[in-house]
């Protein structure tokens, strides 16, 4: 992140910000959208319990109301039909029939069986006063239909509907009984279960009073299908609970969406329920649509965004680039253009101003330099040719002690002018007033008083001082500021030489058209912390040794200077030793 630019910032905000409101809006999306799904498969549920729920009890309400009709014809009016005439009463009943396939009975007022139209040994003669149901329609004189039960001589789950046969007084003559076997006749027509239920989608009928299936479940020996036990069966737990609808765990695992519906007249429990894929499958296919519509309109969003972004911040880059530029070759005619936007017009100003301000102190600092180094320079030059008049002995010997401090006041003076003299060289570069006077040079004489007027030095610092060069090499050059800048390269190689280390100046080929001329030493080199800096004014390595701290950090700056003023350039780099190099146009690229 501290790499990146203000603009990639910005851009890269940006598009996270986008990125997390819409996977924020699409995970709400989704969620919502796998909610809907469920509330509108849950009502399918609903609505599908309650019309099979509807079906049934008009099935049943139809049962009884057939079966009442046929009990008014087994009534002479005082007293029941015959057997003969029962028999063919019910042979002519086909609807009757047909709505009880298990079996239609006939009673008398004591609720004892007394016909049956299927043979069933036994059942002719019982009494079955004791079934609450028949004692429910002897006593309303309605037609009733029973809860699940038992069948007394066939031992099956039976349903049985009554209906009374009365006289013309009212006078309860019998009773007219149909039978539907649970366990082989389904009281919801067959095609009506295909629709609802298949290999994925269940439907159950309990009985909740009796805790058995009337629909669905495993059919034992005996027809009889108790529910299971409580904690085997989630989705039964959850129809028996009360709850209408919601989410159960299916025997295989898998996660179901269940409604019910209640018939009150049996205390059954209608249920359908379905896999909860079929609320997610459709909210997946509608959200795969969501997302990548999401998805290309936070690309434009991001696209536009990065575009808005850089045209914001070009206007800085432009600046950037600018000052750089005014950094690397200050000028006083150097500005900021104070347009756009507010705040780009702002800073420019603010810069303007800035620069304005600087190059006043720039100004008023050459000035001051320049005045205190001439004001310097005269009384200097007198004080060290007295210093050196004193040395040679012209006032007479001195004394060991004061010839030893008249040596060392010469060599600080003589420093202190050569401090000077850097300032003023300085002064003059900024201010444009230096000048040189290029002609084509021999390089040999210019190597070799460099290498003469260094070799003091050198002895001093015990380093071996060596030039080579091909005596007809020529350069286009000013031989004093050349040596000017090749004193300052020997003079800084001596310094970080080791003790009987080997200084060597030398000429090789530089770039096209070009002569190099290089400075090597055996030193340790520029850290490499500081190479970026090694050019600019006022700036010192830290090398941790004080021989090398003696100056004013503008040596290697106005070597830098006065090589571009001869069409020249320098350069540094290190390889088994600090090499310092400059190169100048040629005269012919004699080697």
């Amino acid at each position: 992140m501290p790499s990146l630019s203000l603009g990639s910032r910005l851009a890269l905000i940006i598009l996270l910000g986008t990125i997390t409101t819409v996977g924020s809006v699409l995970f709400v999306a989704y969620s919502a959208l796998v909610e809907d799904f469920e509330d509108i498969l849950t009502e399918q549920q609903l609505y599908e319990t309650r019309r099979i729920a509807t079906e049934v009890n008009q099935r049943l309400q139809l049962k009884l109301d057939v079966l009442a009709e046929s009990a008014s014809l087994l009534s002479h009016g005082d007293k029941l039909v015959s057997s003969s005439e029962i028999a063919i009463q019910l042979e002519r009943q086909k609807l009757l029939n047909a709505l009880f396939p298990d079996g239609v009975l006939v009673f008398d007022d004591n609720a004892t069986a007394i016909f049956e139209n299927f043979y069933t040994p036994g059942r002719i003669g019982t009494n079955y006063s004791d079934r609450s149901h028949f004692r429910q329609a002897m006593a309303s004189r309605k037609p009733v239909i029973s809860r699940p039960l038992l069948g007394r001589t066939t031992g099956v789950p039976l349903l049985s509907f009554l209906a009374p046969i009365e006289s013309d007084e009212g006078d309860l003559l019998g009773l007219l009984g149909g039978t539907i076997n649970l366990g082989k006749t389904s009281i919801v027509p067959v095609a009506m279960l295909e629709e609802i239920a298949n290999e994925e989608a269940t439907f159950t009928i309990i009985d909740s009073e009796n805790f058995l299936y009337i629909e669905g479940g495993a059919i034992t020996k005996n027809g009889i299908i108790p529910l299971p036990a409580p904690g085997d069966n989630a989705l039964i737990d959850a129809a028996l609970s009360g709850i209408t609808s919601g989410h159960a765990v299916g025997p295989d695992g898998r996660t179901l969406i269940y409604a019910t519906s209640h018939l009150q007249r049996l205390g059954w429990q209608f249920v359908r329920a379905v896999p909860h894929e079929w609320a997610t499958a459709p909210a997946k296919e509608s959200f795969g649509q969501f997302f990548w519509i999401s998805l290309s309109i936070a690309l434009v969003i991001a696209l536009i965004s990065y575009i808005l972004t850089r045209s914001a911040i070009n206007p800085l880059d432009r600046m950037t680039r600018k000052i750089n530029s005014m950094v690397q070759t200050p000028s006083k005619a150097d500005r900021l253009d104070p347009s756009g936007a507010n705040e780009v017009r702002n800073l420019a100003i603010a810069f303007n101003q800035l620069m304005d301000e600087r190059d006043a102190i720039s100004t008023m600092k050459d000035q001051f330099v320049s005045n205190v180094s001439h004001e310097l320079r005269t009384p200097l030059t007198s004080i060290n040719g007295a210093l050196r008049l004193i040395d040679s002995g012209a006032t007479g010997d001195l004394p060991t002690r004061a010839r030893a401090m008249n040596s060392l006041a010469l060599r600080n003076g003589h420093r202190l002018q050569l401090l000077i003299s850097d300032l003023l060289d300085f002064s003059k570069l900024s201010a444009g007033r230096m000048s040189v006077t290029l002609a084509t040079e021999s390089l040999q004489p210019i190597l070799e008083s460099t290498v003469f007027d260094n070799q003091t030095m050198a002895h001093e610092y015990k380093v071996a001082l060596t030039a080579h060069c091909n005596p007809r090499q020529k350069v286009i050059t000013d031989a004093h500021r050349l040596r000017q800048i090749l004193d300052n390269f020997v003079s800084n190689a001596i310094k970080f030489s080791p003790a009987n280390g080997k200084v060597r100046v030398f000429v090789e080929t530089g770039t096209a058209g070009s002569t190099r001329i290089v400075v090597q030493d055996h030193g340790e080199g520029v850290p490499e912390t500081f190479v970026e800096r090694l050019f600019d004014r006022f700036s010192q390595a830290d090398s941790g040794d004080t021989k090398a701290t003696a100056g004013t950090g503008l040596g290697l700056a106005i070597c830098r200077e006065l090589a571009a003023l001869m069409n020249g350039r320098l350069g540094y780099y290190y390889e088994q030793g600090a090499h310092f190099w400059v190169e100048l146009p040629s005269v012919g690229n004699e080697a």
